[in-house]
């Protein structure tokens, strides 16, 4: 029985089990006999933060600071670290955010007070993509994988840059000017070589604290942490600290962080629910940018570019594939979810989201595993 259990939580698919059995306890409680008690912990206040704050701003900032660790590694010496091997993914990255966030507005109105949801059917679930990706076993080319792994890194590095510029809150200058101090001082240690994860961790947690004070959003103090943690080793040090705080993140933020994030935040009470929700605008426009513009904007422009010559196919990859791989991009989850939660304020127009992430990752989950189970064949045995 253990065999299996620890089998089961090294599989590729076990992230993405764990995250949807998390988020389906959590819709479940929100409509049941303890939804008063569900509701009313997440409402109740720890050390000044709500309990759903802190999972958003703090919990959240651990998972941007993996993805930011990722993401620099991937780019230093991974998947992505030379310019022809970002062109296709970066470009498809683009197309998948370009699309989606422009069928949203056409839906809902380019100056319309939704128009800020705009970048929710953006995003892009990669535990969940990679997840139903996994559940196909070897039977998927190596080469979609790393497309989708690579696709998915320059999707987050195209959400940091959108919650940055465009989920501000007001700005209070003395917090951000100090939290400027502070990186300055991280951006030192890692200048000097300094290999010893504790001032680090130290500066970070004070960092993170300032950057929340600040206005910007806290999650992104994990990510500009991360771009300084160093990637190097010396005699005394065999492990680079990047990799160390990287390992050492990965099964927490997998079976911990974000299955709490989908808990928390996938309690919709459909108490007062109406099919007529469906024709909501902002239902509409998540839903359709999910499952339309993300399969439009990645396969068509991938499409495109290597009808023209300009980008090659993955090795050992055709297009059906990659159309299912384009859909499984579909899958916005935890990402589409986060984004709402600083789109919206008001709690119905948070609800019209949830259902329109839920509608439109499911349908795009379901196709892209269909598409690619029938396009890709069974390995021999």
């Amino acid at each position: 029985m253990r065999d299996k259990i620890v089998h089961f939580f090294r599989s590729e698919p076990a992230a993405g089990i764990v995250l949807m059995v998390a988020a389906v306890l959590g819709m479940i409680m929100a409509n049941s006999g303890a939804a008063d008690v569900y509701f009313g912990v997440l409402k109740s206040y720890v050390a000044g933060l709500s309990v759903l704050h802190w999972v958003n701003d703090g919990l959240m900032a651990l998972f941007f600071l993996y993805v930011g660790l990722e993401v620099k590694r991937e780019l230093l010496e991974g998947e992505l670290d030379t310019n022809a091997k970002r062109l296709l993914p970066s470009l498809a990255a683009f197309g998948g955010l370009a699309v989606p966030a422009l069928i949203y507005l056409l839906i809902n109105g380019f100056n319309s007070p939704t128009s800020k949801g705009w970048a929710i059917p953006a995003a892009t679930d990669i535990a969940f993509a990679l997840g139903v990706l996994g559940l196909l076993g070897s039977r998927v080319p190596v080469s979609l994988k790393i497309f989708l792994t690579a696709l998915a890194i320059m999707d987050d590095l195209a959400a940091i840059v959108v919650i940055a510029f465009f989920y501000t809150a007001e700005l209070h200058t003395l917090y951000l000017l100090l939290a400027a101090v502070v990186l300055a001082a991280v951006v030192a240690l890692n200048l000097k070589g300094v290999l010893n994860n504790k001032p680090y961790m130290i500066l970070g947690a004070i960092l993170w604290f300032l950057v929340l004070k600040s206005g910007i959003h806290a999650t992104l103090a994990g990510v500009v942490l991360a771009l300084t943690i160093p990637l190097r080793v010396n005699d005394s040090v065999k492990e680079a600290p990047l990799l160390q705080w990287e390992h050492g993140l990965s099964p927490w933020v997998a079976f911990l962080i974000v299955p709490i994030f989908g808990f928390a935040n996938a309690g919709v009470s459909f108490a007062s629910f109406s099919w007529a929700w469906l024709m909501e605008p902002v239902v509409l426009g998540i839903t359709l940018g999910l499952f339309v513009g993300k399969q439009l904007g990645i396969f068509g422009l991938v499409w495109l570019l290597v009808k023209t010559g300009l980008a090659k196919l993955p090795q050992g990859a055709n297009f059906m594939q990659l159309y299912g791989v384009s859909l499984l991009c579909g899958i916005g989850f935890t990402m589409s979810l986060f984004i709402s939660l600083l789109a919206f304020n008001d709690p119905q127009w948070q609800d019209y989201s949830k259902v329109g992430v839920f509608i439109g990752s499911l349908l795009s989950g379901v196709l892209g595993y269909l598409v690619l189970r029938f396009t890709c064949p069974k390995s021999k045995s």
